[in-house]
């Protein structure tokens, strides 16, 4: 098998994606992730953080009470306006009520936002797209804009074209909060971010859902070119050609999370691009899938990422797919964590061509139809175990265990407590210090 095949492949751009790629480019990628990068640096404010910080402080002293809104999209859309003219409001949705939206604001069902605005809803509060309206996502944050919404559904956003954001829109300078709210339904037909695009802005996602959003090219839930910060949230069952779940570049932060049930070919649930740094930690990652050359349930190259008390168990790469975690290029450290009962073609667990690092993690019970049941370290791959243990793997052709590529580096590090144990149909191959 010619595995160094599938590293030109994976590096190379899917159907589709270079019209995608051009347009970030154009949408200023490198100074977003940039100045979103100096920004969690340095602890200068980017759009929506002082949002967020007013809504905690908002919800600890029991306030809120802003404008009351009837059940009427009419007026939904007048408040919408005079806030923006006022600069800014609190709004409150009347709990029960569905706001149909059926016409096309520029681009949106609801007026831009370009002020400081929090929609509260209530119990089955719903911001929706008439299924007989044209083409149209939901929300357009702009710049200055700062969005909160709060126990809400935004649903049955649908957009075509040359643009992304199904249901959520944050352009450059824009920042949005979504706390105890449902993303679900919501569909880029050609684009990309079928859920939410955050293309220059911030984001913030807590205790909330993003489900079953469609994206045709990059992040079926979101596609985020800047801050992105999600805590205690479940993204389920969304899907796209590239990041299932998300695509991010810039800083990205994963907390108490879960990711399950995506799809995509290359990236299961997240696919994060170059130059990106951040954290995941706390999270779950379990059925998700990927038909192409990516991993099940991480795939790409971040700067560096943090991946720690994670679990990533029955993720399943198919056809040329590449173990749950697919390292493309960059660093990653994954401590504490455990990569179980995956299923791939060369590496059930671990694919790596970049720099792993492996911390106190278990990878066990996972199976490659290929080589590498437990991980595949590519001829370009650096891989360092420490404290490790890698049991009970299982690879149709040999390395069980691990197997190590012409070229590539694996370190055991035997004498920091590292096992590699009862794989079959061998624990390694052309692996130093590694029996059996």
């Amino acid at each position: 098998m010619n595995h160094q095949r599938h590293a030109t492949r994976v590096g190379s751009e899917q159907p589709g994606e270079g019209r995608a790629r051009s347009r970030w480019r154009a949408a200023g990628l490198a100074g977003a992730a940039g100045l979103a990068l100096a920004a969690a640096a340095t602890g200068i404010t980017v759009p929506g953080v002082d949002a967020v910080g007013r809504a905690a402080a908002d919800d600890r002293l029991g306030k809120s009470k802003g404008t009351p809104v009837l059940c009427d999209t009419g007026r939904l859309i007048a408040e919408i306006t005079r806030a923006n003219a006022q600069g800014g409001a609190v709004l409150d949705l009347a709990a029960g009520c569905t706001y149909l939206l059926t016409a096309d604001l520029d681009g949106a069902g609801l007026p831009a936002i370009t002020t400081p605005i929090t929609l509260n809803g209530g119990k089955n509060t719903t911001l929706k797209r008439s299924a007989a309206a044209d083409e149209f996502r939901i929300l357009n944050v702009e710049a200055n804009g700062r969005l909160t919404l709060k126990n809400l559904t935004v649903t049955g956003g649908k957009i075509s074209g040359d643009t992304d954001g199904g249901g959520i829109l944050i352009n450059p300078g824009g920042g949005a909060t979504i706390k105890n709210s449902k993303i679900v339904e919501n569909v880029s037909s050609e684009g990309d971010a079928g859920g939410i695009g955050n293309i220059g802005g911030a984001l913030h996602i807590e205790h909330s859902v993003v489900s079953r959003n469609t994206a045709a090219n990059i992040g079926g839930g979101i596609f985020s070119i800047g801050a992105i910060s999600i805590d205690k949230s479940r993204f389920e069952a969304n899907a796209a050609l590239t990041g299932g779940a998300m695509t991010v570049s810039g800083h990205l932060s994963v907390t108490r999370s879960e990711l399950v049930g995506h799809q995509a070919a290359e990236g299961g649930a997240i696919f994060v691009l170059g130059g990106t740094t951040g954290v995941i930690a706390d999270t779950r990652f379990a059925k998700n899938t990927t038909t192409g050359a990516g991993g099940s349930a991480i795939a790409g190259a971040p700067l560096q990422l943090t991946v720690s008390r994670v679990t990533i168990a029955n993720n399943t790469a198919t056809g040329g797919g590449q173990g749950a975690v697919f390292l493309q290029g960059g660093a990653i450290l994954v401590e504490d964590s455990v990569i179980k009962d995956n299923v791939g073609v060369d590496g059930g667990g671990v694919h790596n061509l970049g720099m792993l690092t492996l911390l106190r993690t278990k990878v066990t019970g996972n199976q490659a139809t290929e080589s590498g049941g437990g991980i595949y370290n590519g001829a370009s791959g650096s891989l360092t175990l420490l404290r490790a243990k890698v049991t009970e793997n299982v690879a149709g052709v040999d390395g069980g265990g691990i197997f190590n590529e012409v070229g590539g580096t694996v370190d055991l590090s035997t004498a920091t407590g590292t096992t590699v144990a009862k794989n079959r149909p061998d624990n390694c191959v052309n692996v130093p210090d590694c029996s059996g």
